[in-house]
């Protein structure tokens, strides 16, 4: 048979000229004949999409065939640009910001983390507080257990199938991040730094939070920020903000703040409305004029002076600005207390105080270099869904903000480091095998281990058990491994329960079986059933003669 090589197509892509065009059946025949695989296939289509601009330069767009070429190149891109989504992955973030002024968890968050909205589920919380209580009592109790805010949202969203990814406290300021089981394996390099600003940078109650992490091989950073109040210290929220940025990580080998595919900056950030008074203010707010205050705002203000903090995008502020309210009350301040030596203390102008920007590397990466990015670079894509205010809860002086994000990208890493599985049915009455298998790129330590979980745990150390990988290793070979769990370790009541793998030395879960069942215990339940039916043979009758003597 002869070989049909990439001159020979080059020679008979060369014949197609303007004629052949105008019968465009023919033109796609010719075409399909090229069809190849690898680096020949992709140079003959190059060279027949050269042969075809030289064409379109003799079309007119008056000319008949120029609907028919135009169409053609229409479908042409339709079935690319859905063979590029084919790869790309949707995956939807929500972001709370909340200055709770040390009050403790509301009855209700519903609405606040849109547990009843219809649509897509919300794959990533992330929460961050400001103004947690923390007196020093509650504080140190806070360090040797969760604190009840962690708790509380733990309560809420575990059995939703979130679990608590990571999380980071500086006296006040909380970070907590939860994911659905799904994702687990596809985050990876989880670290968490804090910075004081507070007097020079010796005290926590102002500063910044932060949590890094790899999300399908795309860098992501979330950082949670406290800056100083009150309206003539503008200046000194961006000094300390560009501090924040410079230190978190310093010295480590893990990316800059900025260096991050995507960076998430939110909290009370105390950004005030500057010069205008406090009755056009309000008037302004009773009447939906939101629009008339933007200008004044003291954060958009410094973004358009400040060349860093341009980087930053933000929704529009189309709610009611969040501070400052009386409690329980959608009603701005009204102080009517006494302050010290009993004069009156001056109300607060309202103010867009918590906030919630974002930061594509790459966006600013084509700003900075017009004509120098390349499509291929993009690799993720953040759109916001919507930013807004939740005036229904007044536990403290701030509303929580919340914004929906749908992030839209390319996994670098589509596969989990290590798959593994229960091995046949499991039963409390017997010892137990999980089977594991590993990329070969992976490298295990003797301190992973295997964790049984039930299906709606909490965090990473909220295990049932757990098997060392290497020390309880029964069987080996190039394909998987096999260890083993205790009968005595496992539940008696049985019931649906995960396994993970957690990696000492990323840090993290890198497998997670799918849900199974555990038998339980047939001999413990037939006892249960006995001493039932032991408890119904005391009739009435025996216990009144029994009670007659």
């Amino acid at each position: 048979m002869a070989s049909f090589s990439s001159e020979d197509a080059f020679q008979d892509s060369a014949a197609v000229s303007l004629n052949d065009l105008e019968n465009l059946h023919n033109f796609r025949s010719r075409s399909a004949s090229f069809s190849s695989t690898g680096s020949s296939g992709r140079l003959q289509l190059r060279q027949r999409v050269a042969q075809l601009m030289a064409c379109v330069e003799d079309i007119s767009s008056d000319d008949e065939i120029h609907e028919e070429v135009s169409r053609t190149l229409d479908e042409a891109f339709l079935i690319w640009g859905k063979k590029l989504k084919d790869k790309w992955q949707e995956f939807r973030l929500h972001i709370v910001t909340w200055n709770v002024g040390t009050a403790s968890p509301p009855p209700d968050v519903s609405s606040l983390l849109q547990l009843n909205s219809v649509g897509p589920t919300v794959d990533m919380y992330v929460i961050g507080l400001q103004e947690v209580n923390s007196r020093i009592t509650n504080f140190l109790s806070d360090l040797a257990f969760d604190d009840p805010w962690s708790i509380f949202f733990m309560t809420v969203l575990a059995p939703l199938g979130y679990i608590k990814l990571s999380s980071v406290r500086m006296q006040g300021l909380l970070l907590l991040i939860f994911v659905k089981h799904v994702h687990l394996p596809f985050i990876r390099d989880i670290h968490t730094q804090y910075t004081r600003t507070g007097l020079y940078g010796y005290w926590g109650n102002k500063g910044g939070v932060t949590v890094r992490m790899s999300l399908y091989g795309h860098t992501m950073c979330f950082m949670n920020c406290h800056l100083p109040a009150h309206m003539e210290n503008a200046e000194q929220r961006v000094d300390d903000f560009e501090k924040i940025l410079e230190m978190q990580f310093e010295g480590e080998n893990i990316p800059s703040t900025l260096d991050h595919d995507v960076l998430f900056w939110f909290g009370d950030l105390n950004f005030r409305i500057a010069d205008y008074g406090i009755h056009f203010v309000r008037e302004s707010i009773n009447n939906k004029r939101y629009n008339l205050l933007w200008e004044k705002d003291q954060l958009n203000m410094a973004k358009k002076e400040e060349a860093f903090l341009q980087e930053f995008i933000e929704g529009p502020l189309q709610f009611k600005p969040t501070y400052k309210f009386d409690l329980y009350s959608d009603v701005y301040d009204t102080r009517e207390q006494k302050s010290l030596f009993w004069f009156n203390e001056k109300k607060r102008k309202p103010a867009w105080t918590d906030r919630i920007l974002w930061r594509v590397k790459n966006l600013c990466k084509h700003a900075a270099k017009e004509g120098e990015f390349s499509e291929e670079e993009q690799t993720i894509s953040v759109t916001l869904n919507n930013y807004i205010s939740h005036m229904s809860y007044g536990i403290s002086d701030h509303k929580p903000v919340t914004g929906t994000f749908g992030l839209e990208l390319k996994p670098l890493v589509s596969n989990p480091l290590v798959t593994l599985h229960p091995e046949g049915e499991w039963s409390t009455e017997h010892d137990v095998l999980i089977s594991y298998s590993a990329v070969p790129e992976f490298q295990s330590s003797a301190w992973d281990w295997i964790g049984l979980f039930k299906v709606a745990f909490r965090h990473v150390n909220d295990y049932v058990t757990y098997a060392w990988v290497e020390d309880d290793e029964i069987s080996s070979n190039e394909d998987s491994k096999q260890v083993y769990m205790s009968a005595a370790e496992i539940p008696d009541m049985g019931g649906e329960f995960l396994l993970c793998y957690y990696s000492k030395n990323l840090q993290s879960i890198v497998g997670i079986s799918q849900p199974f069942q555990i038998q339980p215990n047939r001999t413990l339940i037939e006892k249960d059933l006995t001493q039932e039916d032991n408890s119904w043979m005391q009739t009435p009758d025996n216990l009144e003669t029994h009670n007659e003597f």
